[in-house]
């Protein structure tokens, strides 16, 4: 094996840097998230008006499959593209413009096997601008502030999606084939701007002997023997059952169609207004509890405080079909995710030393949620569909509460 050694990085001014990754990130998130949580519905509604609840379902899941390769498949390329346009920069085009070009694709789609492969292009292609950007980070930036720019940008797909609810509520009366195409227009231009702002260029890059390891000790880098790290299992397996719960939102506008009989302009509102209060309420206990978590210095009574929120909010939605509770359960979710992820990276500090696992417990019940809810729904209707994505949440706390106890490291 060989460790690449990086010379001759060009540096961005990081004042500059953070506006340019903030400003061409955001347009992407606004581009991608609008049709994962909106449009995409109603197109599935279009083409498929007896059976969206599981076509959606079949989309939305190989999508979100598609996501969770394309991040690291994305960030891989980088590292060996070496031009003198530079690494990140081509995939910060590429990426995006590939990506809004599948948009357009899916906008104006007649079937569902094409709109199954133009969200899976659009899904692989923005992620490969996201590992872009993110990569940009490492490369460019003193260790000291890379907290601070990550923090950063970790305010920008809360505040892109919110825009983009916004944008669609000003849009009711646009046609289906506007609203795609103007989202795939601000998804490309926003990332090109975004390349006049940030510098980047060739690498000389000097490859380090490195020493040899078998294919175990290659596999326990990549993840701990779970007897010997039970920490670690345990809180990776509680992070992706709380991802369970927290995804049941992914079928909030199709909820509303279905459920509510909600026309599309009518879901437009009513999902500008959900997700708006939700990201308020992720925002305000995401701020407090972090700051709590630093002073008292325990991480577990927000892990118990945030499971019991959560699930109080699914089983809202499961039991009280009126749009005044869905709101409410939305400012409860928002509340109960915010103060889990105020305490995620002080967990991940104590007994998370593998970040690669992290993007694996988010992304993977983005597919799985999907690729359940058509059997969920069929066997016992909406209210099933929550009841037990609350159960999911249920499990592997107390048991990852006491294993954080003993203070263990990988």
């Amino acid at each position: 094996m060989a460790k690449a050694k990086i010379i001759g990085q060009t540096i961005t001014p990081f004042k500059r840097l953070t506006f340019g990754i903030m400003f061409g990130y955001a347009c992407m998130m606004l581009a991608l998230m609008t049709p994962a949580t909106l449009l995409l519905t109603f197109k599935m509604v279009e083409i498929d008006p007896n059976g969206y609840t599981s076509s959606y379902g079949l989309v939305s899941g190989i999508g979100a499959f598609f996501a969770l390769i394309g991040n690291p498949l994305g960030g891989a390329i980088s590292d060996r593209t070496n031009i003198s346009f530079g690494r990140r920069r081509t995939w910060i085009l590429l990426g995006p413009l590939f990506g809004c070009a599948a948009l357009l694709w899916v906008g104006m789609s007649t079937q569902i096997w094409q709109i199954i492969i133009g969200w899976a292009i659009a899904q692989l292609f923005f992620n490969f601008g996201m590992a872009a950007y993110t990569a940009l980070i490492p490369d460019q930036v003193k260790e000291e502030k890379q907290g601070t720019i990550s923090g950063l940008l970790g305010t920008v797909l809360p505040v892109a999606m919110a825009l983009g609810m916004v944008l669609m509520t000003a849009m009711t009366d646009a046609s289906s084939t506007t609203k795609w195409s103007l989202l795939a227009a601000i998804g490309i231009v926003g990332p090109i701007i975004s390349l006049f702002i940030i510098q980047d260029g060739k690498v000389q890059i000097e490859h380090m002997a490195q020493e040899k390891m078998t294919l175990g000790e290659k596999l326990s880098r990549v993840y701990p023997n779970p007897r010997k790290f039970p920490a670690f299992s345990w809180a990776v397996v509680s992070k992706f059952l709380l991802m369970m719960g927290y995804c049941s939102s992914l079928y909030l506008t199709v909820m509303l169609v279905n459920r509510m009989g909600y026309s599309e302009s009518a879901a437009t509102a009513a999902v500008a207004t959900i997700n708006i209060v939700s990201m308020v309420a992720m925002a305000i206990t995401s701020i407090f509890g972090g700051v709590l978590s630093d002073k008292f210095r325990k991480q577990k009574p927000f892990l118990y405080i945030s499971a019991l929120i959560i699930i109080a909010a699914i089983l809202i939605y499961a039991f009280i079909a009126h749009n005044t509770a869905f709101i409410v359960a939305s400012a409860v979710m928002g509340l109960g995710f915010g103060c889990f992820t105020a305490v995620d990276m002080a967990l991940v500090s104590r007994i998370l030393p593998n970040r690669k696992t992290r993007p694996v417990a988010n992304a993977l019940p983005q597919s799985i949620v999907p690729a359940i809810a058509p059997l969920l729904l069929n066997i016992g209707g909406w209210s099933f569909f929550y009841i037990v994505l609350a159960v999911c949440v249920v499990p592997g706390w107390p048991r990852s509460s006491r294993c954080l106890n003993r203070g263990a490291r990988w």
